[in-house]
């Protein structure tokens, strides 16, 4: 007796070898007890070129293929409309080794294997329905390789409706606010908005099973491209799980899973075992839900796997492909996914050490570092053989203003990587280097420079000017790539306006004091101010512009 039990629960749990998988219809699980696969599927689904349209009752063949080298045993596929599961048209083969199955209470509604021979392609032939509500559908397949190897909802590229019928719509609910901290997670910005009285609303909710295997996940946002939300283990971006839902090639929206690695485009990944896909474009807004099986991966380092920061993000789309975010939200604290809450905003989206970062490197090369040179070029005949220790005025200013120039560039330097960690890739980090480097070379190479009565004092004195002005233009190139960092939350990029503003009046001064400069040489000035010498006076004016602006930036950095 014990035998024939143990043998009968072995042929319950075995894979359909005659393809009779209608249970399987919608969500393609196969009942198989393994878990489905999450790498890039090596088969894939196509409709015969040309058939990028269709309306009432056309036939479309469809193509089952495997890469070259690789094969598969079983297969199902069926029809649905975008954003659905439910089965639509019908099907037939003329394949030896495949057959069509009722689905969802649809005769034909699916085709499956019959044998599980192995196969390396496999075709059929699907008719539209002749009435009722249409849209743009997509074909999607489960294939098969053995019992634990198996990639779920492989799918075609879309293909669009464009007959004279009433289009259908598989629209989900507006997200609400109701049931947040009762039965789903919830996050949104602003805080507590609800998503059915405020177009504004950015929204995301939870309902997670007490086994954790099933999340219906919600997102609601504006955007004219994508809708994102993350599941990661800091509050910075990279090692997130992310599903997007996204405007693809045609304008339809559809929802992907992807993996982020930092600020480089996500890794899309197959969507895996996510159904009851339901989406609408409204008003500007983008609306998705669905239900994921999939496990969420975040090369976690928590102890606890149901804890994560929540992110929501949204920006352009090209092609289908997201673009760099315009809008990011991150939860203040992690949120407990099996335990219904309502997470607030980190209305910060640099944390105060990365502003410190900004706001030293703004000190650094717009005000005590520009000062210093141009105290340096213009300043040296005023009180000339007055000062200190030997050394004139001129002189002890100019190496203390570069000098704190130089250590708060190193103190930028560290806090920003001891925060990031890593590299963090673009050209900001790489000429911030340039930068540091360069800083700390200038005053070695000062403190080895011949008398200037030597011979070879010139080499010097060309050596320090270019090095200085390659460090005053690494800078101010760093300087605009940063605020370009911080402009990626702003819709004005007025910053990158204010620093250009600056560059100008920078600019203007340089031209002034050099045009007093050579006319001093011929014993004039462009202009009297009594007492006060022009050089001074033009100093002056260039720091209360400075300072403005300076101080406009700061703040600028101190409410991003």
């Amino acid at each position: 007796m014990f035998l024939y039990v143990l043998l009968a629960c072995v042929g319950i749990v075995q894979c359909f070898p005659t393809g009779l998988v209608s249970g399987s219809c919608g969500s393609l699980m196969p009942v198989h007890g393994a878990n489905a696969q999450t790498s890039n599927s090596p088969f894939t689904v196509n409709v015969t070129a040309g058939n990028t349209t269709f309306k009432e009752g056309d036939e479309i063949t469809v193509s089952l293929s495997a890469q070259s080298g690789d094969n598969f045993k079983g297969f199902m596929l069926q029809a649905n409309l975008v954003g659905s599961v439910d089965p639509i048209g019908t099907f037939n083969v003329t394949d030896s080794e495949a057959q069509v199955i009722s689905c969802s209470s649809v005769a034909n509604g699916a085709v499956s294997h019959k044998t599980s021979t192995v196969k390396t392609s496999m075709q059929a032939k699907w008719t539209a329905p002749t009435s009722g509500q249409l849209g743009n559908i997509e074909f999607r397949a489960t294939f098969v390789r053995s019992k634990e190897i198996f990639w779920v909802g492989v799918k075609s590229s879309t293909v669009v409706y464009n007959g004279t019928g009433t289009t259908a719509t598989v629209a989900p609910t507006v997200p609400s606010n109701l049931d947040c901290g009762k039965t789903k997670v919830c996050f949104s910005q602003p805080n507590n908005c609800d998503p059915t009285t405020s177009t504004s609303c950015y929204f995301m909710a939870v309902q997670t099973s007490s086994n954790q295997s099933e999340m219906t996940i919600e997102m609601f946002g504006q955007s004219d491209g994508y809708v994102a939300i993350g599941f990661s283990d800091d509050q910075r971006m990279g090692n997130d799980d992310i599903y997007i839902c996204i405007k693809n090639s045609v304008g339809v929206l559809e929802v992907q899973h992807a993996y982020s690695t930092g600020r480089q485009t996500p890794n899309i990944l197959e969507l895996g075992n996510v159904t009851n896909i339901k989406t609408e474009l409204m008003n500007g807004n983008i609306n998705c839900s669905f239900t994921s099986r999939n496990a969420i991966s975040t090369a976690s380092r928590a102890t606890s796997t149901s804890q994560y920061f929540l992110m929501i993000a949204s920006g352009p789309s090209n092609q289908g492909n997201i673009q760099f975010h315009t809008t990011r939200y991150v939860s203040s604290t992690k949120a407990d996914l099996l335990n219904p809450s309502q997470v607030t905003t980190n209305n910060e989206q640099f944390p105060a050490i990365v502003k410190a970062h900004g706001a030293l490197m703004l000190i650094a090369w717009m005000t005590t570092g520009s000062i210093g040179m141009m105290i340096a070029r213009y300043l040296k005949g005023v009180a000339k053989g007055q000062g200190l220790g030997g050394k004139d005025f001129w002189f002890l200013a100019h190496v203390s203003l570069m000098v704190l120039s130089v250590i708060a560039t190193a103190i930028a330097f560290i806090l920003v990587f001891s925060y990031a960690q890593d590299w963090a890739g673009g050209a900001h980090p790489v000429l911030g280097c340039l930068v540091m480097i360069l800083s700390l070379i200038q005053p070695i190479v000062a403190a080895f420079r011949c008398e200037p009565q030597d011979e070879r004092r010139f080499i010097f004195n060309w050596a320090h000017s270019f090095i200085a002005l390659a460090i005053k233009a690494l800078a101010v190139a760093a300087i605009f790539t940063g605020l370009e960092l911080f402009e990626a939350y702003k819709t004005d990029g007025w910053m990158l306006k204010v620093m250009g503003g600056f560059i100008t009046w920078e600019a203007l001064t340089y031209i002034l004091q050099d045009l007093n400069f050579r006319a001093k040489k011929k014993d004039s000035d462009i202009f009297s101010c009594g007492s006060a010498k022009p050089e001074i006076v033009l100093l002056l004016v260039f720091l209360l512009g400075n300072l403005a602006f300076l101080i406009a930036l700061l703040v600028g950095i101190g409410t991003t």
